[in-house]
């Protein structure tokens, strides 16, 4: 699968050497994805609205309990195509600063393995 590299600070394109767009290969490639998938708020992609966390509806400002953020991380990671597992490991939840530490561990249809931080 073809996906474009997003630079790891900026989360925005990047270009290769020759000046072109640059593109993301295996493993890092769909690691990238499942990031991608797990940031991503409902209702933010245009042309399938069902995609992403409800992040604004659910998540933010209302403290839910964390199996129920750990599912919603889950099932967006398996969104990715050729994921065919995943589990969600929150190490630690600051309430001052409202972030939440922790990795999606994910195995695609090749039995290889790989985890994003949350």
């Amino acid at each position: 699968m073809n996906t474009l590299l997003l630079d790891v600070a900026l989360w925005d394109l990047c270009l290769d050497a020759d000046g072109n767009i640059a593109m993301a290969q295996p493993p890092y490639a769909l690691a990238q994805d499942v990031a991608s998938a797990i940031r991503t708020v409902l209702g933010e992609v245009w042309y399938n609205d069902t995609l992403g966390i409800p992040y604004f509806q659910q998540i933010l400002g209302k403290r839910p309990p964390l199996p129920v953020l750990q599912a919603y991380m889950v099932q967006a990671a398996l969104t990715v195509p050729n994921v065919v597992s995943a589990i969600c490991i929150i190490d630690s939840v600051d309430r001052a600063t409202r972030k939440v530490i922790g990795q999606v561990q994910f195995t695609d249809n090749l039995g290889n393995t790989g985890s994003v931080s949350l």
